[in-house]
């Protein structure tokens, strides 16, 4: 018989509530264990998607430069004919390259030149082309028309090369003409000083680099010593003390170059040429541009770059800006930023909602490139996928569901189909590289070699969902529709399969939105060539969302990235979309048996 009063004692001891705490601070630690993974995870989602989503931004609107373009007869149709073959193939990069000229006469030298026509994309003159095709009767008019900005522009103005900063002073300042476009500039206060100091920060920061430099010589004049002395040889020597006076001598003048860096970065009255690595200093006079060329305190010399409208008036009306980003660290000018600034001011810059991201297909020129024809792409490869694989999946499921014996050799066929599930893509790439486009001969970078490549890794997927799904139903439905006379035949199809189809469309869509975030296979069998076309069916040229990321996260310009989180973003939404069309269905079919 159990002694209660015992029992008591043993359980209301402090051992026993020592054990108790112990488990309680262990669930505790569980619990706190989940909510810091679950946080943790949470915290990388969304500093995924914020990453995406703010690069993604800067591909919704897209700029334009408008202005008035002269159609001139004797340019585009000389016989004034009207024919679109003669229209077509007149220079319409001449007209807009000389109309930009116009807008900016002193830009004379070639290099400058080149500057000028990068503030307009190369499709600028297609669409001017393809205007003037649709209407003929535009030839020796004056019409307004809107140049697409180059990409370089275009982040240019969304500030992703610096911004040009007002530096507030109310000074009086007289110019001086030097001759050849350079302007001496005297102010009555040290207005100045901030472009100065960052000139002389740079100095500063010159002059660590070139002391950094001064020991690495060091270092090699010790080394070079000690080999000398320890050579037995005397020729060996001999080489080893060239060397050692060699580092010395360049040891010596990077520490003068960095000492006389010094002197200039603490003299705070010193007048500085300013440097491609410097930060760039501009002055808006009575209409003009000038640039910086070299600063002190109250002085500075520029060079003009937009000549003053105005009649100079003595004190000048001016601005002083600066962008704190040098030249050497962004791919724009100072030129192209002076003309974009102006353009800007004369109201011949707007930007727009960028529809054709979402209407075009891919481009060389970033301003150019969207993601329709990657989207139909994928499109016309799904559909090869699902015509493949969901006929197929879903007998292969219902044969070894319903009808197969079971033996060794379903067995095999259901080890096997578990395996071919758990093979890495590019297995499937290479089996439709070798087997599909090698032997029988399938169109490379199609969307049908894709699909059918596509669609042998998602078959495994649907015949898992498909065997679940038709296993869910329960027997007494098989049993009453036999009992009532059905062959097996029909109560699979008529009664089993309809239960089963809810489930089997779940499955088949997540093995679906699989299939459209794929890369590897459709890499290797070709469908990461350049495509400006948009898809007509299964056997044009195409690509597909995934890739068309992968390729553009390739390219140099800067510009693709945001191209490249925004084709992220319309492929996230795609699959969400997918993820939840089976949700719906699995919620909305769902049934208790």
């Amino acid at each position: 018989m159990v002694d209660m009063t015992e029992l008591s004692k043993m359980h209301g001891s402090e051992a026993a509530a020592s054990r108790m705490k112990k488990r309680h601070l262990a669930e505790l630690r569980l619990k706190a264990y989940g909510m810091i993974a679950i946080f943790l995870a949470g915290a990388a989602l969304v500093t995924l998607l914020s990453s995406v989503f703010s690069n993604a931004r800067f591909a919704l609107t897209e700029t334009y430069i408008t202005t008035e373009v002269f159609l001139d007869p004797a340019e585009i149709d000389p016989q004034g004919t009207n024919d679109p073959e003669v229209i077509g193939q007149a220079s319409y990069n001449r007209i807009i390259r000389d109309l930009f000229r116009e807008m900016f006469p002193t830009v004379t030298s070639r290099s400058e030149r080149r500057e000028l026509n990068d503030l307009y994309s190369n499709g600028s003159v297609f669409e001017l082309r393809d205007t003037v095709l649709a209407n003929p009767d535009l030839v020796g008019q004056t019409l307004d028309f809107r140049f697409i900005a180059s990409d370089v522009t275009d982040l240019y103005l969304k500030g992703d090369f610096g911004t040009l900063d007002v530096i507030e002073t109310d000074a009086p300042i007289t110019l001086s003409f030097l001759g050849d476009g350079v302007v001496s500039i005297t102010a009555d206060r040290d207005i100045f000083t901030t472009e100065l100091a960052l000139v002389r920060r740079d100095l500063a920061r010159l002059a660590e680099r070139r002391l950094e430099e001064a020991s690495r010589q060091e270092a090699g004049v010790v080394e070079f010593t000690r080999r000398a002395n320890a050579a037995t040889d005397a020729e060996v020597r001999d080489q080893n003390l060239a060397l050692a006076e060699q580092r010395a001598a360049a040891r010596d003048a990077l520490e003068a170059e960095a000492a006389d860096l010094i002197r200039r970065s603490n003299d705070p009255n010193g007048f500085e040429p300013v440097l491609e690595s410097n930060p760039s200093g501009f002055l808006q006079v009575n209409g003009g541009w000038l640039k910086l060329t070299a600063v002190g305190t109250n002085t500075a010399e520029a060079r003009t770059i937009i000549p003053m409208t105005e009649e100079i008036a003595q004190p000048a009306t001016y601005q002083y800006l600066i962008n704190e980003t040098p030249p050497a660290a962004r791919p724009i000018s100072d030129n192209k930023i002076v003309w974009i600034e102006w353009l800007q001011e004369q109201g011949k810059v707007d930007s727009v909602f960028n529809w054709r991201f979402f209407t075009a297909a891919d481009s060389r020129d970033p301003e150019l490139a969207g993601v329709w024809g990657a989207a139909v792409g994928s499109f016309w490869t799904l559909l090869v996928t699902f015509s493949l694989a969901f006929p197929v999946g879903v007998l292969a499921a219902i044969y070894l569901e319903e009808f197969a014996p079971k033996n060794w050799f379903t067995d095999l066929i259901e080890v096997n189909i578990n395996n071919l599930a758990a093979v890495p893509s590019i297995v499937f790439g290479l089996l439709g590289l070798s087997v599909f486009i090698t032997f029988f001969g399938l169109p490379r970078s199609a969307p049908i070699a894709g699909g059918v490549t596509l669609a042998l890794m998602t078959l495994p997927t649907i015949i898992i969902a498909a065997r679940a799904s038709i296993k869910a139903v329960p027997p007494s439905i098989r049993d009453a529709a036999l009992g009532l006379g059905a062959s097996r035949l029909q109560t699979s199809f008529h009664h089993v399969l309809p239960l089963a189809m809810p489930g089997i469309l779940t499955g088949t869509i997540i093995g679906m939105a699989q299939a459209l975030g794929e890369t590897a296979p459709l890499i290797l069998i070709g469908m990461v060539a350049f495509i400006v076309d948009v898809p007509t069916g299964i056997t044009d040229p195409a690509t597909v969302l995934p890739v068309q990321v992968f390729r553009w996260s390739d390219f140099p310009e800067r510009a693709f990235e945001a191209r490249t989180a925004a084709a992220i973003v319309v492929l996230l939404a795609f699959l969400i979309l997918m993820n939840a069309i089976a949700v719906f269905l699995r919620k909305r079919f769902e049934r208790r048996w």
